[in-house]
């Protein structure tokens, strides 16, 4: 299996989605440094879910960050007819030799060696001997340890004390960033929608995703026309709903009898130590051993008398935890932050502020709000002047009043215009503020459509963190037509998780969409039941939408707004003083 280290299956080219996540950090780690972490690393999964190309993809990476290394990529059903030859040859200790010359082995299909006691004797002795001198071990099978039949239990028990790992089928966004992939590296072009159409089709497996991509581009080609997105299910035929197999996230053995000799040595030490001594070189003993400076603790042990022990430790561990929290931050803007010394010392948080600080800034900016929708723009009549008393009352307060503020209502109605013209006016509250600051922040006002687009296009180039941490610089965030969201489940989730870090902080969200959150369809409950917790308020059709100044909002709403039972309006004296619930 020589071809896969020629470097066509590595790391950029592994779309990482929510079913291969852990997987592939894990594989990310071990190539980084092989023999140090996860040893052995086990992946599993069904055929054609890419456990084979993150594996070669550690053999890619090891080999450029470790010239010297020395690789090995087989199968298992190699490894037995190796061991078969030699056996043959009369000379079966090669078989050993042969692999102890290896510094990374990667054994692909292990499942293959069911049955074949000789096989996996020798391969239990080989396991022991490259643990010992701190070797790496990769193997990959369709199944976890545990569920490979007539396994000698020696060789389970070593195969289960690393990492297990396990990948599974992709998701639609990850479908979609795998399409787009494969495309680019065959410079092949299909019509506006086509790729998303297929990625909703439910395979179960990457193989077949592929496979139906062939297929429309066979068919594309043989036509002599390109295929419409309205053909792909024709061309394809329609698929059934594939079950993922359940999930295992990972198998991390317990400890050894290595913390009960521990446990031994420091009974013996505090017998003859004082105790708070013992307990600080215990606690430098742990951070340093983290990589982090404890200076600071060393020169406590020095005191002639013993210092508010408990009282320091509390203190270093949540400085500890505050350079933690800092470098998790700036690694998720730029992976290269994560080996910065200031990370790495508390008494450099200051400065590790200002890493942050300088990572934030050079992200690209938020998208902005549509430039023709500002707010004195607004044409108000009878049919908007809820809506509009609603965004004035965010600009006021945002995020103390309405949040989340859903305007839905059927196209024309206005309802993007006034989205956006609530963020140019809080962008524009912000500017003003200068160097007083504002409570108000940055603004990211975007299509759900786009919002989706960004996030398939981070998945492809593997800057999935770096998006994340962009929009989480966001104070106010408004996206237009949410409704695109269904069926997205991936996106669902990046959303999900971002409302509930810029709620968390005070932020503003606002939203809109066609129909109101109870009428949407192919949304997850956890959303609908955040977009419902605000106010929610119907922008109706208009006869016509104009754009000229206008003054305030006259007193009054419309007769036609009370016959929706479920709705109640309370009179305050100013409109502006409005509230709508809605009853659930």
């Amino acid at each position: 299996m020589s071809g896969m280290l020629d470097g066509t299956y590595r790391f950029d080219t592994f779309v990482v989605g929510s079913s291969n996540r852990l997987a592939a950090s894990a594989a990310r780690a071990v190539a980084d440094a092989p023999g140090n972490a996860y040893n052995p690393l086990f992946v599993y999964g069904g055929s054609g879910l890419g456990k084979t190309h993150l594996v070669a993809a550690i053999a890619h990476r090891a080999q450029v960050v470790h010239p010297d290394l020395r690789v090995e990529f087989t199968s298992g059903e190699e490894v037995a007819e190796h061991l078969q030859r030699v056996i043959a040859s009369g000379q079966p200790q090669r078989f050993a030799e042969h692999y102890q010359q290896v510094d990374l082995l990667i054994l692909d299909d292990v499942q293959l060696l069911t049955g074949q006691r000789e096989t996996q004797s020798e391969l239990l002795r080989l396991l022991h001997v490259m643990q010992g001198t701190g070797r790496q071990l990769v193997l990959t099978s369709d199944r976890q340890p545990a569920d490979i039949p007539d396994v000698d239990q020696r060789l389970l028990s070593r195969l289960s004390g690393g990492l297990v790992v396990d990948v599974g089928a992709p998701d639609y966004e990850m479908r979609l960033a795998i399409l787009r992939n494969v495309c680019g590296e065959r410079a092949t072009v299909f019509g506006d929608g086509v790729l998303a159409e297929v990625a909703r089709l439910p395979f179960g497996n990457v193989r077949e995703l592929k496979g139906a991509l062939n297929k429309l581009t066979a068919f594309q080609q043989l036509e002599g026309a390109p295929v419409a997105a309205a053909d792909v299910r024709a061309v394809l035929g329609e698929r059934g709903v594939v079950t993922p197999p359940t999930r295992i996230a990972a198998i991390i053995p317990d400890g050894s009898d290595y913390d009960g000799f521990l446990a031994d040595v420091m009974q013996e030490v505090e017998t003859r130590v004082e105790p708070w001594r013992v307990a600080l070189g215990d606690a430098v003993a742990r951070w340093k051993g983290d990589g982090y400076n404890t200076a600071v603790l060393e020169r406590a042990m020095t005191l002639a008398t013993a210092p508010d022990v408990d009282g320091l430790l509390t203190t270093f561990a949540a400085a500890v935890e505050h350079v933690r929290q800092l470098e998790a931050q700036a690694v998720s803007l730029d992976p290269a932050l994560r080996a910065h010394a200031a990370f790495r010392d508390v008494a450099r948080v200051a400065e590790a502020t200002a890493v942050v600080a300088r990572a934030v800034a050079a992200l690209p900016p938020l998208p902005a709000p549509f430039p023709a929708f500002t707010r004195d723009r607004i044409e108000v009549d009878s049919a908007n002047q809820l809506a509009v008393a609603a965004i004035d009352a965010v600009i006021a307060q945002p995020g103390v009043r309405y949040n989340p503020l859903f305007l839905h209502g059927p196209a024309g109605g206005g309802k993007s215009h006034l989205a956006h013209a609530l963020g140019h006016a809080l962008a524009h509250a912000r500017q003003t503020a200068g160097a007083a600051g504002s409570h108000r922040g940055t603004v990211a006002c975007l299509s759900a459509t786009a919002f989706v687009d960004e996030l398939i296009a981070a998945m492809q180039d593997g800057t999935i963190d770096r998006w994340r941490a962009r929009f989480r610089t966001a104070d106010v965030l408004v996206l237009d037509d949410v409704e695109v969201l269904a069926g997205k489940e991936r996106t669902q989730d990046e959303l999900f998780q971002l409302f509930n870090q810029l709620y968390e902080r005070g932020g503003q969200i606002v939203f809109t969409s066609r129909v109101a959150p109870r009428d949407l369809t192919g949304i997850a409950d956890r959303l609908r039941s955040r977009f419902e917790g605000g106010l929610v308020v119907e922008v109706p059709a208009r006869a016509s939408v104009g754009v000229s100044p206008r003054s305030a909002p006259t007193a009054g709403v419309p007769d036609r707004f009370f016959e929706d039972r479920e709705k109640t309006i309370w009179d305050w004296p100013e409109l502006g003083g409005r509230l709508m619930e809605e009853y659930r």
